[in-house]
């Protein structure tokens, strides 16, 4: 097995540059993940690794054999190593190199009936991490981010959405693309913004449904709000007007899922 001890190791600087760069993931095609339950999702959800670096005084590599694949390629490196490539405070002793997926929205497959949310153009990662989490807790059935504006493989989505980031069906395209989509289908599209908009809980999302959020900052853009089967708004008590994204995400993700009997 192959082994690397240095932290100038050229395979190693290139790995950091996975963890730092859009640019260099983009060009590899791959990405990095941190932690045995994260890599453990990767392949439930059909991510194929190519690598798995792994520190033998951190993790036991017998069990690590059971669960991953034979495919990959192992290498074991030092500790030093291990902590030049992880991006979170916590040791697992394990990160691996995974291909990117094709998140094109006309390969996305939907079924019969689809509770689909929608996010519009979130730049901070953290956002879209938990905005992932959330969607994975109420079982939807895509995720679709209209105008990205962040890189999908950024290690702070996959470190804040625990794993969800490969958990659910993405698929990603401009506002424009994503509403016709929406439309080809003929899925409702209830687009969560203050103007023209009736009290969330009023409506049937008991058909097929998209659900759409937009920046805290800004709100949607209005080619969401014209292009709503009907706007919505969570009426609140308070002295301001908006709520954390994936708060506000959850609450219109769960009456859908409450109308539609868990």
């Amino acid at each position: 097995m192959k082994q690397i001890s240095s932290t100038q190791n050229p395979f190693i600087k290139s790995l950091v540059l996975l963890q730092e760069k859009a640019k260099a993931r983009k060009q590899s095609g791959t990405f990095l993940i941190e932690g045995q339950r994260e890599i453990e999702l990767a392949l439930k959800g059909g991510y194929e690794l190519e690598t798995v670096l792994f520190v033998p005084e951190l993790i036991d590599y017998s069990e690590l054999q059971k669960q991953l694949p034979d495919s990959c390629e192992w290498i074991e490196i030092h500790k030093e190593v291990y902590q030049k490539l992880a991006y979170r405070d916590t040791t697992e002793g394990i990160v691996a190199v995974a291909k990117m997926k094709n998140h094109e929205i006309a390969r996305l497959d939907l079924p019969k009936n689809p509770l689909v949310l929608v996010a519009e153009a979130i730049e901070k990662p953290g956002n879209l991490g938990a905005l992932l989490r959330t969607a994975d807790a109420v079982g939807a059935d895509a995720v679709l981010i209209a105008n990205p504006k962040t890189d999908l493989y950024n290690p702070n989505i996959v470190r804040s959405s625990v794993g969800c980031l490969f958990t659910n069906p993405i698929a990603t395209g401009s506002s424009e693309e994503v509403i016709t989509f929406l439309q080809q289908k003929n899925i409702a599209i209830y687009s969560a913004t203050l103007q023209n908009s009736n009290a969330y809980h009023e409506n049937d999302y008991t058909g097929p449904t998209a659900l759409v959020v937009g920046t805290e900052a800004t709100g949607l853009t209005a080619t969401w709000r014209e292009a709503a089967t009907q706007n919505i708004i969570i009426p609140m008590s308070g002295t301001i007007d908006s709520m954390n994204v994936s708060v506000a995400a959850a609450i219109l993700l769960f009456e859908a899922k409450r109308q539609r009997g868990f």
